[in-house]
């Protein structure tokens, strides 16, 4: 299985619309890319020091394949949603997922 993480810097003076993302941008890549599982963790504060990311969106598909197979046809929708919302730095991480 591969998990694929798409982080969301926090950046003094850059913009993200967390309604936007929650409510259209995350469902069209849920319809796009059909992911097994979807998850998304929301940055927060913890005594006074807000966390480093806004955002994290985990993606679960069954393999590489699969993954390539939907993104090659839906990356350009998908890359210029993103501007819709967000001008910070996303940072994207493709793992294979070990169970120990």
């Amino acid at each position: 299985m591969i998990r694929v993480l798409v982080l969301y810097q926090r950046q003094e003076g850059k913009k993200f619309d967390l309604e936007y993302y929650k409510n259209f941008h995350l469902p069209l890549v849920k319809d796009r890319l059909s992911p097994v599982k979807m998850e998304i963790d929301l940055g927060t504060t913890v005594m006074g020091k807000d966390s480093p990311y806004i955002a994290i969106t985990y993606m679960y598909f069954d393999s590489v394949q699969q993954l390539a197979a939907k993104y090659f046809f839906a990356s350009a929708e998908l890359n210029e949603d993103v501007e819709k919302f967000t001008d910070t730095k996303l940072v994207f991480q493709i793992s294979e997922i070990v169970e120990m």
